[in-house]
């Protein structure tokens, strides 16, 4: 078992070697009970073969002291199967306020090493510090302590889900001012850009009694199916680059060859306004067929960006609909803000209080106008001056103030 605190009383003591010595014994079993501090027993203390329990006592000013009280029996080494860590707290007291304190800088560190909030800034919460009110409030058991802690986590969460709402506002404007245009401007491009193809295919499509339309190689006509993919394939071994050639047309589009040196084959490419890729084999007859298969999905092409166009619009409606919805607990936020703001402006009204000083005095009271005035001698003007500061602290009665008796 092994007990933690901050309390250097229960710390251990003396020099490395009976360090090292106590050390071998509680892992051979001879010493049950270890107590120590987080600096003392914190990287390096390696006892965790036969530990069962770890009890904290107290609360660290750190969320890695926590990881390592934890990392000396959850260790590797370990015999135990099971192990337990208990902590100790006691309610109404300092330890809900580290407590709180260190789940603050554990938001803070995850913020910065996972990347996940959305958030553009995060608080330095190692300035977190009480006033001499609030402590004497958590001393006291204050409700409004419990009260101020609550609200101080409510409001860091609604503040945070404000911030994730403001960030997709952001997102919102930037895809209707960049995005969402050109997306649509695009689309529309290519709408227009299969319109005019099938327009070209339709004029180009003369085909023969065999169902052949003339094909144009190497300046040369070919109204025989045979005869054509013949003079295709002969084009194709003609080319070795991956630059497109053109070689000729077929169904009113430019017919365009490549080589594609990673694949080792022969690309076809039927040009117009948009371009339509088509792979090219070593059959007379199948390349005719696959040209002419691709021929055939340009309407396909031309309703899906029909349909993409209208979707981005229908994005364009959402997105504007969002962009217009307010954040929806902005009333619980404000509200639980001002209570907030009420809580600190109580627990701190002690230590905000500003005490007069010589150099002015309090107002006059009607008390203390009818006291005599005399300004000779001027040792009576600063017992006059003491007397009315006293007298408005209310610290204690007129003669033991001012040390004078009539």
């Amino acid at each position: 078992m092994v007990i933690f605190s901050n309390d250097p009383y229960l710390s251990l003591s003396g020099t490395e070697a009976k360090k090292k010595e106590l050390f071998t014994k509680v892992r051979q079993g001879k010493v049950r009970v270890l107590f120590g501090s987080t600096f003392k027993m914190g990287s390096g203390t390696n006892v965790q073969d036969r530990l069962i329990h770890l009890h904290d006592l107290d609360a660290p000013w750190r969320p890695s002291d926590l990881e390592q009280r934890a990392g000396r029996i959850i260790r590797q080494g370990n015999r135990n199967p099971e192990v337990g860590i208990t902590r100790y707290v006691t309610e109404d007291t300092f330890d809900s306020f580290l407590y709180q304190t260190l789940e603050k800088k554990q938001q803070f560190i995850s913020q910065i090493m996972t990347s996940k909030s959305p958030v553009r800034s995060c608080e330095d919460v190692d300035q977190t510090a009480l006033s001499y009110a609030e402590i004497k409030s958590l001393c006291a058991g204050n409700p409004l302590i419990k009260e101020k802690m609550n609200l101080d986590i409510d409001v860091a969460r609604l503040r945070l889900i404000k911030a994730d709402h403001q960030s997709q506002l952001y997102r919102l404007e930037d895809n209707l001012l960049t995005y969402y245009p050109q997306a649509i401007m695009r689309t529309k491009e290519r709408i227009a850009g299969y319109q005019a193809d099938q327009s070209r295919v339709e004029a180009g499509t003369r085909p023969n009694k065999d169902g052949f339309s003339p094909m144009t190689i190497g300046g040369r006509v070919y109204t025989e199916k045979e005869k054509a993919g013949t003079a295709l394939l002969e084009a194709c071994q003609q080319i070795s680059d991956e630059t497109p050639v053109k070689i000729g047309a077929y169904r009113g589009l430019d017919l365009y060859l490549s080589f594609d040196l990673r694949q080792k084959t022969i690309n076809a490419v039927l040009k117009g306004a948009m371009s339509h890729e088509s792979t090219l084999g070593t059959d007379v007859y199948g390349n005719i067929t696959r040209l002419n298969n691709t021929i055939s999905d340009i309407p396909i092409e031309l309703s899906a960006a029909e349909k993409q166009l209208e979707n981005l619009n229908q994005q364009v409606e959402n997105a504007e609909r969002e962009r217009q919805k307010p954040f929806p607990f902005e009333a619980e936020l404000t509200e639980k803000t001002t209570r907030l703001a009420l809580l600190d402006a109580e627990l701190n009204m002690d230590a905000n209080r500003e005490e007069p000083t010589p150099e002015q005095p309090a107002p006059e009271t009607s008390e203390s106008k009818e006291q005599p005035t005399n300004p000779d001698p001027p040792f009576h003007e600063d017992v006059l001056r003491k007397y009315r500061l006293a007298q408005r602290q209310g610290r204690t009665s007129r003669k033991k103030s001012v040390g004078m008796s009539r």
